[in-house]
């Protein structure tokens, strides 16, 4: 029996064809039209005024090597001045001050009916102060959060692993958030 000879059951009203979407001739056009927005696309955000912002020029070189980040003072301190160093460099010419202060939470998300926690949200909130080494003058600052999660479940230590672990992962997240506001505030500085 040919799919063109095929009936609905007795008792079935008759479904109504879709139309065919896909195919070889589908993807090929798709396909067309992404590498014709990648040629295209560098060529309108050059026509709007973007620019990269560490190429040549851009706005995030004043940043590169210049942010003295203040000293680390705990674990989760000194894996958030590690990850903004490793994108800002360390200072060569110090020019500008961050300062900053970390608090972090742990909440209990995964809970058995034995009431024992499995899962944790570790929430960070940073508060952050670039200032003018030469002025003092505070050229930005505020405020970024997130969190990350682990499980709490195994042996004590696979749980302190994992605790560890979800603070970096959260220290990294908040850096890279700090980086990015200061890389979008790097066009008014001096």
């Amino acid at each position: 029996m040919s799919s063109s000879e095929i009936r609905p059951l007795a008792g079935c009203p008759p479904t109504p064809s879709l139309p065919h979407q896909g195919g070889r001739e589908a993807r090929a056009s798709g396909a067309a039209l992404s590498r014709r927005s990648l040629i295209v696309a560098p060529l309108v955000l050059a026509a709007c005024g973007f620019a990269p912002a560490y190429g040549p020029g851009g706005v995030a070189t004043t940043l590169v090597e210049t942010v003295r980040v203040a000293d680390p003072y705990d674990k989760n301190s000194f894996d958030l001045v590690e990850r903004l160093e490793e994108r800002l460099g360390r200072p060569n010419n110090h020019r500008y001050d961050l300062a900053y202060t970390i608090r972090t939470e742990a909440f209990g998300v995964g809970i058995t009916t034995e009431n024992e926690i499995t899962r944790f949200n570790l929430k960070g909130v940073i508060d952050y102060t670039l200032t003018d080494t030469a002025t003092g003058s505070r050229l930005t600052g505020g405020q970024v959060q997130s969190f990350t999660a682990y499980s709490a479940t195994g042996s004590t230590v696979a749980g302190l692993a994992a605790e560890e672990d979800a603070a970096l992962r959260l220290m990294r997240i908040l850096a890279d958030q700090i980086v990015a506001r200061l890389i979008a505030a790097s066009a008014a500085f001096p």
